[in-house]
């Protein structure tokens, strides 16, 4: 296994606590993608979604990257006394992914199978059946 990285829903707010945060921790952004990215025929974004984060990583330390995103209004907002974050792992093959995504999400909930993901990752996400959610992935970029 490569990582396991904190990941944390936000109701809109994602850019401005990680403006935030950077000014805590330092660091560099490794990528921030918009909805607005993401928008396709196939894939449509409600107009008031369009702006907000889908993913924003920011490095801390040598090998920590804190990710987040903001939950599309579509989905409903973040309980933010529950609700609130996620478990990331970084595989280190699309086989290892695949590996934990089943083992980790047996007896659990899948929110989404594993498959190519439109930022160029293969991923699934999941709440395992002690109600912890997770997310693996597979980045043959990733360099964290």
């Amino acid at each position: 296994m490569k990582a396991i990285n904190p990941w944390i829903n936000f109701n809109g707010n994602a850019e401005e606590a990680f403006t935030f945060y950077q000014s805590v921790f330092g660091g560099e952004f490794t990528k921030i993608v918009r909805f607005r990215d993401l928008a396709s025929d196939e894939f449509q974004i409600p107009a008031a979604d369009l702006n907000k984060i889908m993913y924003i990583g920011l490095t801390i330390g040598q090998n920590n990257v804190l990710i987040a995103n903001d939950v599309p209004g579509f989905m409903g907002r973040v309980d933010e006394n529950e609700n609130r974050s996620k478990i990331h792992v970084v595989a280190e093959s699309r086989e290892e992914a695949e590996q934990l995504f089943n083992g980790l999400s047996a007896g659990g909930a899948v929110e989404g199978p594993m498959s190519d993901s439109p930022w160029g990752t293969y991923a699934g996400m999941f709440r395992d059946k002690y109600g912890i959610e997770w997310i693996v992935e597979f980045n043959s970029n990733y360099n964290g």
